[in-house]
């Protein structure tokens, strides 16, 4: 049987898509709203009730969210919550519109107008324009929307209105861009790619509109920031040639992490044509193609060389000059356990996430003081914090260039006072808890401080500052630290102090509160973990362990544990002979003396003389076992994971992550948004998927235009962000085109 072919969401081309069934079609005549092709309301220029009507109406079917009937309608979601209150009330006479007119005199005279926009042209920001004059940022931006008074001459084409009932953001009205053209043809390119004749294809753009993804362009400043371009061609030079090249490929693989697809796979689940058009090419690398090229990179063996790179860069770039004088850095390190769950015969290593063994690779990272990661090693298989943070000193002080102090923050996974001694004489200073039992401080020491961050924000505590000594080794040498205590609540009302040592000169407070922000590091694990697959596999190869590395002895711990066990048999049996022996020296009753025979004494002590020689042969049983042995002895055939393929991935996780999170920054410190705080991340997210228009006309520039976002104050705040990002004048990679940004109103055709 024939099968009918779906109808389109419009029969106009030039419709307005509203969700996946309905469009809208606004001209000089009207509108129309299309359902499933089928035209289902109509009205003429000046019904404005009809219009309200339909959509109230399509939002009481459900034929779309009510954020976007609302913003293709121009308004905002509360005022088309009040046209369907009003459509229930009072039906369709309570959608027609008020007598419209000023309700008192208007303070945009036509002299502030254009001081307004002389102040904008001048390049002053939306709000030091409205300072300036004494009006509103949004009395700002309606200003700037109105059309400056031209000649007496013919009417413009299409003057445009707002509704009056939104409170809609107005922007100046962009060029008529072609909805979805198809990108430019590439099909030349692609056959010298073939015959390895083409080094990479340029980007190249097409005028388009409501392009997906376009909120992409955003992540480009912040992502020349993070290094990962520039260190990957100082690094890798370039790939092989090939259609895509290195810029395109890792450009792209930040914009899929950031659109919320961070492995390769993702790539099945993102339209190639619409990720394309953000690289300037016809469609985007498939799934093959983009394993393939970082299979290439990964091969060459650098990846660690790149991290190193951008570390140098991130480190050089943002140096924390707070604190004392002439430290160089604060960085937190700390491990990480990559579980693996396949059927590979990997290493075991304890979880404390899981809270218990499982086959995994190890990692450490090093993060700056805001928590953002700066570089991620391969641990050895089994290597504990101490060993691995002596073996990551060299490469850190290799980053930072030069013999400034650099504090190391790290939890008691780390703790060794000989660590601590050579940390110090080699200029890094230590920052850790104390870890064991200790005495308890007198309270007379405590006394209050306080510090107060980078945000404004100053917190209180109550310490004490003290000096300590600790044993290095077994010689009798003793390394002096600093220890701050404080006093902390436990459950049930009650108190207990907690040390940190340190060997650097801060503040007291200061201490505490970098102490403290150590777990931002514990945090960037876990949002890392939930959207940038900080445990993915990224490559399934597999490599066998070194058989002659030297590894713990198992059975020497089996050993000791039988130690222990005769030890504890021997300690109760020399507590039950004390007794007997007792028993048998003392009289009974109404006699003064006792008889015991040597027979009788052996009797008693059998026990003790028979647990003290299994304790003696415990011991020299564990004395014979080998502290180490090689690996292959234990477990033949044990293999390790590849690593290049996970530290480039890691490497272009790091840049999405870092850059997600300077956009979020500059939310918080160069816009309005009053819940910056809390929603600024999600805010960026929402930013990055949304579309728009790309405007490549003018030389040297492309004007990126972002469709506003569902909420007025979202809008806003992206509109602010869109005039910073301007400001730094980024060239989109392997282009000398200029990036501009902007944001479209909520404007609706008016009819004459």
């Amino acid at each position: 049987m024939t099968a009918q072919l779906p109808l389109p969401a419009a029969m106009d081309a030039g419709a307005v898509p509203i969700g996946l069934a309905v469009s809208l079609v606004e001209d000089n005549d009207g509108g129309r709203v299309f359902v499933h092709g089928e035209l289902s309301y109509a009205w003429d220029g000046e019904d404005t009730a009809t219009r309200r009507f339909a959509a109230a109406k399509l939002a009481d079917i459900k034929a779309a969210s009510v954020a976007e009937i609302a913003a293709v309608f121009g308004v905002e979601p509360g005022t088309l919550w009040r046209w369907r209150q009003a459509l229930m009330t009072d039906g369709v006479l309570g959608l027609a519109p008020e007598k419209p007119g000023p309700k008192g005199p208007s303070r945009l005279t036509d002299p502030l107008k254009s001081r307004i926009r002389t102040l904008r042209s001048a390049g002053l920001s939306l709000r030091a324009v409205g300072a300036e004059v004494g009006v509103s940022e949004f009395t700002v931006r309606r200003a700037l929307a109105m059309e400056t008074p031209a000649p007496a001459g013919p009417a413009t084409a299409h003057p445009v209105r707002q509704d009056t009932d939104a409170d809609a953001i107005a922007a100046e009205p962009a060029k008529e861009l072609p909805v979805l053209p198809a990108p430019a043809d590439r099909s030349g390119e692609r056959a010298w790619a073939r015959t390895r004749l083409l080094e990479c294809a340029a980007p190249v753009f097409a005028p388009a509109a409501r392009v997906p993804l376009v909120g992409l362009f955003l992540a480009l400043p912040a992502l020349e920031n993070t290094g990962l371009l520039e260190c990957s061609k100082e690094v890798f030079g370039a790939l092989p040639n090939g259609f895509y090249g290195l810029d395109t490929i890792l450009t792209g693989a930040v914009c899929q992490a950031l659109a919320g697809e961070p492995r390769a796979e993702g790539a099945t689940r993102i339209d190639p044509v619409a990720m394309g058009r953000v690289l300037g090419l016809d469609r985007a690398p498939e799934v093959k193609t983009l394993r393939r090229k970082l299979s290439a990179l990964a091969g060459t063996g650098k990846a660690g060389e790149l991290l190193s790179a951008m570390a140098a860069k991130h480190l050089h770039a943002g140096r924390e000059q707070d604190g004392e004088p002439g430290l160089a850095a604060v960085l937190y390190v700390d491990g990480h356990v990559r579980a693996y769950q396949g059927t590979r015969k990997i290493g075991k290593v304890h979880s404390t996430r899981l809270k218990f063994p499982v086959p995994a690779t190890e990692e450490t990272w090093v993060a700056n003081a805001n928590g953002a990661p700066v570089l991620v090693v391969m641990a050895e298989p089994g290597a504990a914090l101490t060993g691995e943070l002596r073996r990551l000193l060299p490469t850190l002080r290799t980053i930072i260039g030069d013999e400034r102090r650099v504090l190391v923050g790290f939890d008691r996974g780390g703790w060794s006072p000989a660590l601590f001694q050579h940390m110090a004489e080699n200029n890094f200073d230590v920052l850790t808890w104390r870890k064991g039992t200790t005495a308890d401080i007198n309270d007379v020491l405590f006394t209050e401080v306080t510090h107060t961050d980078d945000h404004g924000q100053t917190r209180t505590w109550d310490a004490a500052d003290t000096h300590v000594e600790l044993p290095v080794g077994t010689t009798g040498e003793v390394f002096s630290m600093r220890q701050i205590s404080r006093q902390i609540n436990t459950p049930g009302g009650g108190s207990r102090q907690i040390h940190i040592l340190t060997t650097t000169g801060m503040a007291t407070g200061e201490v505490i509160y970098r102490m403290g922000a150590r777990w931002r590091q514990e945090n960037y694990f876990r949002y890392a973990r939930m959207r940038f697959a900080l445990d993915s596999h990224d490559a399934y190869a597999s490599t066998d362990d070194d058989p002659e590395r030297s590894v713990p002895n198992p059975a020497k711990r089996r050993a000791y544990q039988k130690v222990l066990t005769a030890k504890t048999r021997y300690e109760k049996t020399i507590a039950d002979t004390d007794a007997a022996l007792l028993a048998a020296r003392t009289p009974a009753p109404g006699t003064s003396t006792v008889l015991i025979t040597n027979a009788l004494h052996n009797a008693i002590t059998a026990d003790l003389f028979a647990a003290e020689t299994a304790l003696d042969q415990a011991q020299e049983a564990h004395k014979e076992v080998p502290a180490r042995v090689p690996l292959g002895e234990i477990a033949p055939g044990q293999q390790v994971l590849e690593t290049e393929t996970k530290l480039l991935s890691h490497a272009i996780r790091m840049a999405a992550f870092n850059t997600a999170t300077t956009l979020a920054r500059e939310i918080r410190t160069n816009t309005g948004y009053a819940r910056a705080d809390n929603e600024a991340h999600a805010l960026i997210r929402q930013a990055l998927t949304s579309s728009g228009d790309i405007d490549p006309s003018q030389d040297g520039y492309l004007t990126i235009r972002l469709d506003p976002l569902p909420t007025r104050r979202a809008t806003a705040a992206i509109g602010e962000l869109c005039d910073h990002l301007t400001a730094t004048e980024t060239r989109y990679p392997g282009t000398d085109r200029i990036l501009r940004y902007e944001t479209k109103n909520r404007e609706t055709p008016l009819t004459n």
